[in-house]
């Protein structure tokens, strides 16, 4: 049996134990071309502190290129430096503080009229970090007219470089539970709480959802289902606005306004992501889903 890796023998490891290691820490994506050494910058950085010139010393601005000293204007002011243009129909700034990130979102979503021009500002959003990070933007797949919605918390790894929600093992999941109520695919429509990968697969934060919350109700509006099925716990709490767990929110039914003429039910289930790693609750997932057979029925 091999011996556990732990931090104090990191340093002694070959390049494949050390890949592996990383990998096991979280680290499974490369954001760079090139690695950084962080320990040779310190270094540097401590060679100039110190009047000793470095191997790789850096400028001393931080290693941001130079640039033309601003004329100081009369008085002792400082200069200031206009902001860059904001880029066309982005609406926002990622300076913005998280309200007005969400009410430009929410202004933006009202001005989408169809799926279509919906994609459009959702692509164009500049407003949520996550954007920065991800490898496209995931906005949904399926039947525009739908009777079911599905809505997961946020796209995975294979998500994030497909463009799609639902493609990876969870997905493979997901297409058979609804085959198992008569469903195809192509028949119901599927999307998530969040456009973009949050790093590393981890949890979004209560901000992240509250900015992007309003492209999804928008969402709903325009496609106007019956049923709509959320999958995970924030997926859950944000749609039913309720602040219990998936444990108690599945099997629950809520109304939610899709506009101001209609409605639809709302229901929670287990994350098919979850049902891969617990499948005893997948009897759960089960009643759930005749549940649903029935009330569209």
């Amino acid at each position: 049996m091999s011996k556990p890796i732990t931090d104090f023998d990191v340093n002694n490891l070959d390049p494949l134990q050390a890949l592996i290691w990383q990998f096991e820490m979280g680290a499974d994506e490369a954001i760079a071309d090139e690695p950084l050494d962080r320990f040779k910058a310190s270094e540097s950085l401590s060679r100039q502190a110190a009047g000793q010139p470095g191997r790789a010393s850096l400028p001393p601005n931080g290693g941001a290129a130079a640039r033309p000293a601003m004329p100081r204007p009369a008085g002792g002011a400082t200069p200031m430096t206009p902001p860059p243009p904001m880029p066309p129909g982005a609406g926002f700034l990622l300076s913005d503080t998280p309200h007005e990130a969400r009410q430009s979102a929410r202004d933006l979503a009202a001005a989408a009229t169809n799926l279509a021009d919906l994609k459009e500002a959702v692509e164009k959003f500049e407003g949520c970090a996550l954007k920065k990070s991800a490898s496209n933007t995931v906005f949904g797949v399926g039947n525009p007219e739908a009777r079911l919605v599905l809505v997961g918390e946020a796209p995975g790894a294979e998500e994030d470089r497909q463009g799609e929600p639902f493609v990876g093992p969870s997905g493979k999941l997901l297409d058979a539970m609804l085959r198992s109520i008569g469903f195809a695919r192509e028949e119901v429509y599927i999307t998530n709480i969040l456009p973009w990968r949050p790093p590393g697969n981890r949890q979004p934060t209560t901000a992240e959802i509250a900015v992007c919350e309003p492209f999804v109700r928008r969402h709903l509006e325009l496609i106007g289902p019956k049923v709509v099925i959320c999958l995970g716990g924030s997926a859950a709490k944000t749609l039913m606005e309720e602040d219990r767990g998936i444990t108690r929110l599945r099997g629950t039914w809520k109304e939610i306004p899709l506009g101001a003429a209609s409605v639809a039910d709302v229901t929670a289930m287990f994350h098919p992501a979850y049902l891969l790693r617990t499948p005893e609750q997948k009897r759960m997932a089960w009643r759930d889903l005749r549940a649903v057979a029935q009330k569209l029925s």
